[in-house]
C-alpha cells in the first residue's frame, strides 16, 4: 500500500471519527443536561472538556518529542472509545463522575490526536503534497460535521442516547484501525532534525547566561518561522469570533421561526459545508496543477472574508443571499484552516509538535474565553452586534498581520535583488511561510 493510500484511508477514518464526535456534542449535551436538569452542569461540562484540551496543548509538543505519533494516535482513539462505552455501562449512581471523566478524556484526546496528525502529514505525504493533504483532512472533516449534526436530531430522539455513545465509540474504533496501517517507521520516534537541532543548541547556549531562563520549546517554535507569533495569535481571536457564531446562531434562528428554531441554523451549517468542501476541491487542483501550496497570505485573507461573511449572515438578509453568505463563509473558512496548517508544518519535525501543541491551547482558550464572553453579551446585545464585534476584532488584527507580511515580503524581495546584483544566491520568491533563524 503506497502512502497517498495510507493517508487516505487515515482520514477516511478520521472523518468517521469526526462524525462521531459532532454528532455527540448533540446527545452528550442534551444527555448532561438531562441527568443533571442543571444549564450550569452543561456549561462545566464544556469548560471541562476545553480546559482538558487546553492543558492537553500545552503537553503535546514535550509528548511527540518523546512518544512515537503512530502509537499516540491509537491510544487516543482507543481511550476514547473506552470511556464512551464507560458512559453506556457504567451505573447511574457514577453518572455525574463519568460524565466528567468522558469530558476530560475527550477533550485532551482529541487535541493530541489533532497536534500528532498534523504535525506528521508531511511526513506521511511529503512536504511538496502537504496542501493537498490538510485539503483532504480538512474535507473530510466538514462533511462529517454536517452530518453528526443532521443525523443527531434523528438519531437520539429515535434510537436514543445509548446508540449515539455506542456510535461515536464505534466510530473512534474504525479510527484507530485505520491508525494501524501507517508505516511502522512512525512507531518509533524519530530523531530530531539537523535544522531544529541547531536551533536548540542555540537556545539552549542563549539561555544559559546568567540571570536568564531556558527559554520553552514551544516558543521557540513560534520564533522559528517569521511571522509565526503573530499567526497563532489571530488563529486565537478567529477561535474567539467562532464562539460567537456558534453561540448566536441559535438565539438569531428562534427569533427569526420560534416554532422552528432548527431550521435555519442547519441550513446555515450545511451552506457552509458545501462552500467548505467546494473550497477543498479548487485548492487540491491548485495545488496539483501549480506544485505550490497555498501561501502565508491566504490565511490573513481568508480570515477577513470568513469573518465578514459571519457578521453579513446576521444582518437579516434574505434567505436565498444568506444562503450565498454560508457558502462563501465556507470556503474562506476552509482556506483559512488549509493556509494555516500548512505554514505550521514548514517548521522543522523536532518543533512541529510543539507548534501545534501551543497553537491547539492557544485556540481552546480563545473559544472558551470567547464562549464565556459571548454568553454573557448575548444577554444584552442582539446576535448581529455580538457577532459583528467579535469577527470585526478577527479583521483588525488580520488587517495587522496583512499588513506585516506584506511589509517582510517587500524587504525579502529587495534583500534578494542586492544579493542577485552582488552574484549571491538566494531562494527566489517565497509567500512568507518559510522556515528561518533570521
Amino acid at each position: 500500500m503506497t502512502q497517498l493510500w495510507r493517508y487516505r484511508l487515515l482520514i477516511s477514518g478520521y472523518a468517521v471519527s469526526s462524525y462521531g464526535t459532532f454528532l455527540n456534542l448533540v446527545a452528550l449535551n442534551l444527555f448532561v443536561y438531562e441527568t443533571t436538569g442543571s444549564a450550569l452542569a452543561m456549561g462545566i461540562f464544556m469548560a471541562v472538556r476545553l480546559a482538558a484540551g487546553f492543558v492537553a496543548g500545552l503537553a503535546a509538543g514535550s509528548l511527540l518529542a518523546r512518544v512515537a505519533v503512530k502509537p499516540l494516535m491509537f491510544w487516543t482513539n482507543v481511550a476514547q472509545a473506552v470511556v464512551m462505552l464507560l458512559l453506556v455501562l457504567a451505573p447511574e449512581k457514577l453518572g455525574t463522575a463519568v460524565l466528567f471523566t468522558v469530558s476530560a478524556v475527550v477533550g485532551a484526546c482529541s487535541t493530541l490526536f489533532m497536534v500528532a496528525l498534523r504535525s506528521s502529514i508531511p511526513d506521511l505525504v511529503g512536504t511538496e503534497r502537504r496542501s493537498w493533504a490538510n485539503s483532504l483532512m480538512v474535507g473530510g472533516r466538514s462533511l462529517a460535521m454536517v452530518a453528526g449534526f443532521a443525523s443527531a436530531g434523528v438519531v437520539v430522539p429515535l434510537l436514543g442516547f445509548t446508540a449515539a455513545f455506542l456510535t461515536d465509540a464505534a466510530s473512534f474504533l474504525l479510527c484507530a484501525v485505520t491508525v494501524l496501517w501507517l508505516p511502522a517507521a512512525m512507531a518509533r520516534r524519530t530523531q530530531q532534525a539537523p535544522a531544529a537541532a541547531a536551533a536548540r543548541q542555540t537556545a539552549d547556549a542563549t539561555d544559559a547566561a546568567p540571570g536568564r531562563r531556558r527559554l520553552p520549546a514551544a516558543l521557540m517554535s513560534l520564533a522559528a518561522a517569521p511571522m509565526l507569533g503573530l499567526m497563532v495569535g489571530l488563529r486565537g481571536i478567529d477561535a474567539l469570533g467562532s464562539s460567537s457564531h456558534n453561540a448566536a446562531l441559535p438565539v438569531y434562528s428562534s427569533a427569526l421561526d420560534p416554532g422552528d428554531p432548527a431550521s435555519f441554523v442547519s441550513r446555515f451549517w450545511l451552506f457552509w459545508a458545501i462552500g467548505n468542501v467546494l473550497a477543498q476541491q479548487v485548492i487540491q487542483r491548485y495545488v496539483t496543477r501549480s506544485g505550490r501550496s497555498v501561501g502565508a497570505f491566504g490565511f490573513g485573507l481568508g480570515t477577513v472574508a470568513m469573518s465578514s461573511a459571519f457578521i453579513l449572515g446576521f444582518a437579516g438578509f434574505p434567505m436565498a443571499a444568506t444562503i450565498v453568505i454560508a457558502v462563501a463563509a465556507g470556503a474562506a473558512d476552509g482556506l483559512t484552516e488549509v493556509s494555516y496548517t500548512s505554514h505550521l508544518q514548514t517548521l522543522p519535525e523536532a518543533l512541529r509538535g510543539h507548534a501545534f501543541g501551543i497553537s491547539a491551547t492557544v485556540e481552546n482558550l480563545g473559544f472558551g474565553v470567547g464562549t464565556l464572553l459571548v454568553a454573557a453579551a448575548l444577554t444584552v446585545a442582539s446576535p448581529f452586534a455580538v457577532v459583528a464585534w467579535s469577527h470585526g476584532l478577527a479583521i483588525a488584527v488580520a488587517v495587522v498581520y496583512l499588513i506585516r507580511l506584506a511589509g517582510r515580503r517587500s524587504t525579502e524581495t529587495e534583500r534578494d535583488g542586492k544579493e542577485a546584483d552582488a552574484g549571491q544566491p538566494h531562494g527566489g520568491h517565497r509567500d512568507g511561510a518559510e522556515v528561518s533563524g533570521g
